[in-house]
């Protein structure tokens, strides 16, 4: 088994990843306080883990909870239902809400997690490539509202992260390779041994080479793992992490969420940032190229293929959070790392965001 601190203080957890996870009772249920667990999934995954989940938890009362699959379905309304489920069934703070799923499972569960009676036990347990090397590890628990990405939310740190590699082999292509646009962002943000995989063992990543696979979400998570403990409340470079994401969420919410994968508009995403960067003179176009081949590569798209123009893409781009002030303040690739950048020159962003559109 491998296994990862991510050092918070009294807030630190472990991350294990080993195939088989999902059946190692004794571990899983070490971190179950109270007598109820909630495993919170989605209709997808819920018929090919959830009983398997149960089972290692053979001293719980187990309740289940299931979502309907989709970003569109991570609101407040889905919130809400979770809440009065756990009231309804008597859910005591000290009880434990796991979270079976992708992304959207992971960050609605956890913030009703950290609400529920001002937090109870939660543990996640990804399924997805995206959300095993990214978005079940630092504590960003959020819903999403109409006017943008995650507006609604909170920093709540799980008890603990179990990463089954075994569950990608029932994932779709286009659901397992969107994952790889957070992959290829650590690479950006100077992860070498994440940058090596990447471009010399894409065979055994289509393949899905569970050995490749466990090394490199081991190398995602320790690499997340750093960040966060240097910023867990992203003042300062924990927003690093979002690079590709200011240009990303404005393409899933100008389509409603339900055009592209969160890794999909990432993928797009990244790339108008590489545009910004060499605009700037920050990159040079050969690196920009190399990049754009990879997220090709990886079955990514590299275009936003719908009407959309780049005035709406600006006028979405100014609620997102990481924006301090009337700047748009932006993750730009620079070198072999990352910059936090404050633009105003508009025109410079416009020509990024065009050369991506359809």
């Amino acid at each position: 088994m491998r296994q990862l601190a991510l050092n918070l203080g009294e807030r630190s957890y472990n991350i294990y990843i080993e195939q088989g996870l999902i059946d190692n009772a004794s571990l899983i249920e070490s971190f179950c306080e109270g007598d109820n667990v909630l495993i919170l999934s989605n209709e997808v995954v819920a018929p090919l883990y959830i009983d398997s989940l149960a089972r290692s938890l053979p001293n719980k009362k187990i309740h289940q909870f299931l979502l309907t699959d989709g970003e569109a379905f991570k609101n407040i309304e889905s919130f809400t239902a979770v809440i009065d489920y756990l009231i309804n069934h008597g859910f005591r703070r000290n009880d434990t809400l796991i979270a079976l799923g992708g992304g959207v499972v992971g960050d609605l569960g956890g913030f009703v997690a950290a609400s529920y009676q001002r937090g109870m036990g939660f543990i996640q347990f990804p399924t997805t490539v995206l959300a095993q090397v990214d978005s079940s590890v630092g504590g960003k628990t959020a819903v999403n509202h109409p006017l943008g990405k995650n507006m609604i939310g909170a920093f709540y740190q799980p008890k603990a992260v179990f990463i089954d590699t075994n569950t990608l082999k029932s994932l779709p292509e286009k659901e397992y390779y969107s994952g790889f646009a957070e992959i290829v962002k650590y690479a950006i943000l100077g992860s070498l041994p994440i940058k090596e995989i990447l471009f010399n063992k894409l065979a055994e990543i289509r393949n899905k080479d569970i050995n490749v696979l466990a090394e490199i979400i081991y190398h995602s998570c320790a690499k997340k793992a750093e960040v966060v403990s240097e910023d867990e409340k992203e003042k300062g470079s924990r927003a690093l992490l979002n690079l590709g994401h200011t240009f990303g969420h404005a393409i899933e919410r100008l389509t409603e969420y339900k055009t592209y994968l969160h890794g999909e508009a990432v993928s797009i995403g990244t790339l108008m940032a590489f545009n910004l960067s060499l605009a700037k003179g920050l990159i040079k176009a050969e690196v920009v190229e190399q990049y754009r081949e990879l997220l090709l590569a990886l079955k990514l798209p590299d275009k936003v293929n719908l009407p959309i123009s780049s005035e709406q893409m600006l006028e979405a781009m100014k609620l997102d959070k990481k924006n301090l002030t009337n700047k748009y303040r932006l993750v730009l690739p620079k070198n072999d790392h990352c910059i936090l950048v404050e633009e105003d020159k508009l025109e410079l962003i416009e020509q990024s965001i065009v050369k991506q559109l359809k």
